[in-house]
């Protein structure tokens, strides 16, 4: 299914499908680990803590488009991706620590800086690199097998917490994430220079009229 897509695209698509199957491990439960865990959790916790995720992520990700926009080179997508994978890992790891509401809130907050930066990165080098003629196809893809990821992670998620603990989950889904954060790295000499133009849009020379003969 994957042969004619090129190496940048496999790679970035590699490294979502760990990333958020990952966090597919944690969604469906996440809100039991609050009132199970942490000291006074209930559902009221649960829900501030997906609106600080929400609202950092959302505050956060257009100045990083922006900024990705103005450095026109593609090292420093990379790096929002790496570190803000790396960031996501952190927060995951931290909920392992945590006891109460205002321990996971501020986790919530790096997770969301953290996916703030995946996001603008990840997209910028994906448009760019897509192959052409093969746009639709190649988002599909990724959706897809996002979707098998998640939805075998969500499963999964529960049976293991229920046997062997929300520890062992975190960590094991800290090294999903960090796996994630190290896949893109294999690109690093396929990203494009600040001064070199973007394949999507040449440069457009202009073309000046010939001279009139005297």
């Amino acid at each position: 299914m994957t042969r004619s897509i090129n190496k940048v695209i496999k790679v970035l698509i590699l490294s979502d499908l760990a990333l958020l199957t990952g966090l597919g491990f944690i969604a469906p439960i996440f809100a039991i680990f609050l009132t199970n865990n942490i000291e006074g959790g209930n559902i009221e916790t649960a829900g501030f803590a997906a609106a600080i995720y929400c609202l950092v992520h959302s505050l956060v990700i257009i100045p990083f488009g922006r900024y990705l926009d103005k450095n026109h080179g593609e090292k420093d997508d990379l790096w929002f991706i790496i570190i803000g994978n790396f960031l996501a890992a952190l927060a995951v790891f931290g909920y392992i620590f945590s006891r109460q509401p205002w321990h996971i809130y501020v986790l919530q907050g790096i997770y969301g800086v953290g996916m703030g930066m995946n996001m603008p990165g990840f997209t910028a080098i994906f448009t760019r690199h897509i192959d052409k003629g093969k746009e639709a196809y190649e988002w599909s893809v990724r959706g897809a097998l996002i979707g098998i990821g998640t939805g075998v992670a969500g499963g999964l998620g529960g049976i293991i917490a229920h046997n062997f603990g929300f520890n062992v989950l975190f960590v094991g889904v800290t090294i999903f994430i960090l796996l994630s954060g190290f896949f893109p790295i294999f690109i690093s000499k396929k990203m494009i220079d600040k001064e070199t133009k973007s394949p999507l849009y040449p440069e457009i020379k202009s073309i000046e009229p010939p001279a009139p003969k005297e």
